[in-house]
Order: structure tokens, then C-alpha cells, then sequence
């Protein structure tokens, strides 16, 4: 899942390369360093409670939320990055009818766990790339994943042991860390769980020439 920030000292000028990250998350980041991209970060200030507020009662599932947000952080960043392709990405988790935002505290990460609990959920997972304001492509991931019945005293051990760092993520748990012990199974794309759908990203780019052959 998204978490913590990026490493201030990756942050790039805007514009500075042809390819933008419009996303604080240091794990979309780091997939992409990985892929071997070259890219600027330039995180976009969104108010994505407002969005979601005004979307929600037309959107259970969470798709175009998800989708309108990862577009509206491209187009902010796109603004001061004229000729870059901008990436903005956007996660929702998704059970029953909630929609889980990132806890406020540790007892709210308590809160959101014990309702995850031996349950099945949903992280709808957008991308989306921006030119000139303008958006040019975009993708929909939706992985699945279901939380096996832990007992409240294991509850409490993890809280204890994952520390502040849930607090970047929503639910309260990092599937490639300490959250993987929450879970039971996971469907669908990794990456996606992580926060960002990659491989089809990476076609994208692959076809304008920003990634090798």
C-alpha cells in the first residue's frame, strides 16, 4: 500500500525531466526507481477529503473517486511542469460500504483493524498521466484482500512493534511489512497493492519513448 513520504532529497525541479511523480508516497517512487525509470517528484496538494466527500454517495466502489483524484494531482503538478508527462496515482480502500482513510491515531488504527478483521476488502488503485493539463492515459487496478481472524492481544503486539508508520497507510498495515502477518490472502496485481497498477504503466511509457524497448 502508498505510505510514507519520499525522500525530500530525490525531489527534482519540475520539469527538469520528462517524466513527474505527483505523489509524496516513497513506495511509488521506489517501484519506480527500481523499473529503472528517470523522474522528478513533485507531490500535488489536493484536498482529497473534499473529493471524496462530494463523490462518495454516487461512487460506492470507489473507482472514479480513485480515478478523478490520481487525474486531479497530475493536472495540479502538470500546471508548473509544461512538456512533462506527469504521474499522479490514487488508493482507496474499500469494504463493504466504509471507505478507509489513513488513521489519525493509534487508536484509530486499532478502530479500522478490528472492522478489517476476517474480512474481505478492496484497494482500488489509480493512475493516471497528464501532458500540458490535459490527460492523456489512464489505468484502474482493484486487488482483493482478506484479513485472516486475529486475536486482540496479537492486535495489540502489532500495534505496539509497527509503530507511527501505520499512520501512512490506510487501514493500518503495509502489506511488505509487518502487515503481511494480518493477512490471509491477496488477489490480484502486487504492485497495485502497493500503490501503484506498474506494468501497465510502464507499457504507457515504454510506447512514448520514455522507457527502453
Amino acid at each position: 500500500m502508498a505510505t510514507a513520504e519520499a525522500d525530500p532529497a530525490s525531489h527534482g525541479e519540475v520539469g527538469e525531466r520528462n517524466v513527474v511523480l505527483a505523489s509524496q508516497a516513497a513506495v511509488r517512487a521506489a517501484m519506480l526507481r527500481a523499473a529503472g525509470l528517470s523522474f522528478a517528484v513533485q507531490p500535488a496538494r489536493v484536498d482529497e477529503g473534499a473529493v471524496k466527500d462530494a463523490m462518495r454517495a454516487e461512487d460506492p466502489e470507489g473507482r472514479e473517486t480513485a480515478r478523478a483524484l490520481a487525474a486531479l494531482k497530475a493536472r495540479r503538478v502538470s500546471a508548473g511542469a509544461p512538456g512533462a508527462f506527469v504521474i499522479g496515482a490514487d488508493q482507496l480502500l474499500v469494504c463493504g460500504d466504509e471507505w478507509f482513510d489513513k488513521p489519525v491515531d493509534v487508536a484509530d488504527a486499532r478502530g479500522q483493524l478490528q472492522r478489517l478483521r476476517g474480512r474481505r476488502h478492496t484497494l482500488v488503485t489509480a493512475v493516471s498521466v497528464v501532458r500540458d493539463g490535459a490527460e492523456i492515459w489512464g489505468d484502474l487496478a482493484c486487488p482483493a484482500l482478506t484479513m485472516r481472524p486475529f486475536s486482540d492481544a496479537f492486535l495489540e503486539r502489532y500495534l505496539e512493534r509497527a509503530g507511527d508508520g501505520i499512520l501512512a497507510c490506510v487501514g493500518g498495515y503495509e502489506a511488505e511489512g509487518l502487515g503481511a502477518q494480518l493477512l490471509a490472502e491477496i488477489e490480484g496485481d502486487w504492485f497495485a497493492v502497493l500503490g501503484l497498477p506498474l506494468l501497465p504503466l510502464l507499457a504507457f511509457l515504454r510506447a512514448h519513448g520514455l522507457v527502453e524497448t
